[in-house]
């Protein structure tokens, strides 16, 4: 898988988490416990997309 196809399914996932997040808050009686977990994983997808951003930008800064 290339780089920005991968950089590509993590931004997915991160929209998808968000919109977990936002239909569970839209519950008459959200889940704290599911919204904290989500919020921890979207996170986490956002912490990855940085570091393969990055690696990406390092890698083409250092071929120029």
């Amino acid at each position: 898988m290339s780089l920005q196809k991968y950089i590509d399914t993590l931004k997915s996932k991160h929209h998808e988490i968000e919109e977990e997040i936002r239909l569970e808050m839209a519950r008459k009686m959200p889940d704290f416990s599911v919204i904290s977990g989500l919020k921890k994983k979207k996170l986490k997808i956002k912490d990855m997309m940085g570091r393969v951003e990055r690696k990406t930008y390092l890698a083409e800064a250092a071929g120029t």
